[in-house]
């Protein structure tokens, strides 16, 4: 359930300050799935939701020294274990896409959801990620029904020349058939 906040029920929250207001609520119509591991390539830890909220510790790791004040937030996380992180109302615009567009339309952050899944492009997502994302994405749908199912995405195809999230290791076939049912 997403409440008029746009708050999800099934997630842990934990705000964010990176994000802003959107100019129209009523055009939410993109979900965007992305990939995030920190340090890159390795799972579990602190480290995404610290980024996600600017309490990344530039001399935990050498990686975070270049990344640790880029301002960045989803709307939500989704662990390899299947939880669901909130960073970001989905009322309100997260900083996920950076430059992009979509069908011919720049911005995605004004118009779009990002969610991450804890994962890179070369190792299988797990089954618990599935099912949370598949739940998660029926809500948003119910809740804004503009995103369809052409209207899902990787952040690869919005900034192609940028960005190679989820990957090919991510399953759209799976994804998008539990949509369907």
């Amino acid at each position: 359930m997403i409440d008029n906040q746009g708050w999800y029920s099934n997630a842990r929250h934990v705000p964010s300050p990176f994000y802003d207001h959107r100019t129209d609520e009523a055009d939410i119509s993109l979900l965007v799935v992305h990939n995030i591991s920190l340090p890159p390539g390795q799972f579990g830890g602190p480290y995404i939701e610290q980024f996600f909220t600017g309490k990344l510790d530039p001399n935990e790791h050498p990686f975070f020294k270049v990344i640790h004040q880029m301002g960045v937030s989803a709307h939500c996380l989704i662990r390899r274990d299947g939880e669901v992180v909130q960073f970001v109302p989905f009322t309100a615009r997260a900083w996920h896409a950076g430059a992009s567009s979509f069908a011919g339309r720049e911005k995605c952050n004004d118009y779009s959801i990002g969610i991450e899944l804890e994962g890179s492009d070369f190792v299988a997502y797990t089954d618990e990620q599935y099912a949370a994302l598949t739940e998660l994405t029926k809500q948003i749908q119910t809740t804004y029904p503009l995103i369809t199912l052409p209207r899902i995405t990787g952040h690869q195809y919005i900034a192609p020349l940028r960005k190679t999230d989820p990957g090919l290791v991510f399953d759209w076939v799976r994804f998008r058939s539990g949509l369907c049912c």
